[in-house]
């Protein structure tokens, strides 16, 4: 399977993300730099954490008018699958790939810990290989990641199960709104969210629990327990 990850000036869990897809498909990913304007034929693409351009004005929103993010938007249209993570997650907010927005956390500090998330829809293509009301474990590290949309949308967003993750067992670490850590767009086939599961994909991780997103992205069957 043929992946991409896109690359930001400020973005620092791009190697971690790399190395994470690497090990899931047995090849390196493409990486694609902020300037281009075309991605190269994938099964799915991902925009990874970090502080992209500093995360100055607000988080994600300048990377959100990269070139890059042009090519990645006409690839969701398509139906490609986009998965962006942490900054990723801002980004596509900012670019219009996602509902709602990324606001600072309630407590106004930087969280990094582990939460626990249970899977509200098992239906997407990104959790298929989970069972619905699963709870599974996930590191978080982040400012800016108390998820808010109003009142008409998050009514959209629940009816149309677009609400993928939420932090459960009182491990919301910044606040978000119904506790929602992980959302997908009407289509299905792009999803924000705020923890890592690429730091929790092999056992010498301490566990697997993020591996199925990405396995259920690219239809790969594993030989790990989550």
């Amino acid at each position: 399977m043929k992946t991409a990850v896109v690359l930001l000036p400020g973005l620092n869990r791009d190697r971690d993300m790399i190395a994470a897809l690497t090990t899931i498909t047995g090849q390196a990913p493409a990486t694609v730099w902020q300037t281009e304007t075309s991605l190269p034929d994938v099964d799915l693409v991902v925009v990874p954490g970090g502080f992209s351009f500093g995360d100055y004005l607000r988080a994600g929103a300048i990377a959100a008018r990269s070139p890059v993010m042009r090519a990645v938007a006409e690839a969701a249209a398509r139906g490609v699958p986009v998965l962006g993570v942490c900054n990723g997650f801002q980004i596509l907010c900012e670019a219009g790939l996602l509902p709602g927005a990324l606001m600072r956390n309630a407590a106004l500090r930087f969280v990094c810990r582990e939460v626990k998330l249970e899977v509200v829809n098992a239906g997407t293509r990104f959790t298929k290989a989970y069972s619905q009301g699963q709870v599974i474990r996930c590191p978080v590290a982040h400012h800016d990641g108390n998820y808010f949309a109003d009142d008409e949308t998050l009514k959209r967003m629940n009816d149309g199960g677009q609400i993928v993750f939420r932090y459960a067992e009182g491990t919301n670490p910044n606040g978000a709104i119904h506790d929602i850590a992980g959302i997908v767009n009407e289509a299905g086939n792009v999803l924000g969210m705020m923890p890592h599961p690429e730091n929790l994909i092999e056992p010498e991780h301490g566990g697997t629990d993020g591996r199925g997103i990405f396995e259920s992205a690219l239809n790969i069957s594993s030989s790990l327990a989550a």
